[in-house]
């Protein structure tokens, strides 16, 4: 059954990579056709002239690629209603002088601006085993573990978010029900900043 209400604002997934926004998104679009998809990782891939996620950090490193990515992050976001912005794992930070990951205020106020954003919490093991050896996903770092980089990232996340999902067992038609659901519940009125 599909939820045919206009969106008045943004609706915006985050969550650690191997969480599931990309595949949420796919299914939201299917009960709502009222939303225009801007998945962040292909937009940043458009702007660095189609090179591929691992191409950008190899050549631009992860300083350069955060600086791409909150330049996209900025002009979606100008978009005042209906965009489902699907982000990238690390939307939350930008790295400090000593290339250390930080909580991207910026990001996070770009995103809420015009946008009802939800964290897609989901437990470290099932982010790891969902991005395991993925071609598509550079390793964050040479020196902390997956998992440490995102216990980090978890209350920025929280941080950033409206609200928190946890999405434990359920189907992700069911969680894309839920997600629509609580976005035309909570963000009909005016934007919460």
């Amino acid at each position: 059954m599909a939820i045919t209400l206009v969106p008045q604002r943004n609706l915006v997934l985050i969550g650690g990579r191997g969480s599931g926004k990309s595949a949420l998104c796919r299914r939201i679009l299917r009960l709502n056709k009222n939303f225009t998809l801007f998945p962040l990782d292909e937009l940043i891939r458009y702007e660095a002239g189609g090179c591929s996620i691992p191409e950008i950090v190899a050549q631009r490193g992860w300083e350069g690629f955060r600086a791409l990515e909150l330049q996209v992050v900025e002009k979606v976001s100008r978009f005042p209603a209906g965009a489902l912005i699907d982000c990238g794992g690390g939307v939350v930070v930008e790295l400090d002088t000593g290339g250390e990951e930080v909580f991207s205020a910026r990001k996070a106020a770009a995103l809420r601006h015009h946008g009802h954003v939800i964290y897609l919490q989901r437990s470290v093991k099932y982010l790891q085993s969902r991005s395991a050896g993925d071609p598509d996903r550079p390793d964050l770092s040479a020196e902390r573990s997956f998992r440490e980089i995102m216990e980090r990232r978890d209350p920025w996340y929280r941080q950033a978010a409206h609200e928190v999902l946890p999405c434990g067992r359920r189907s992700k038609d069911r969680l894309a029900r839920e997600i629509l659901e609580r976005f035309f519940a909570n963000a009909a009125g005016q934007p919460k900043v």
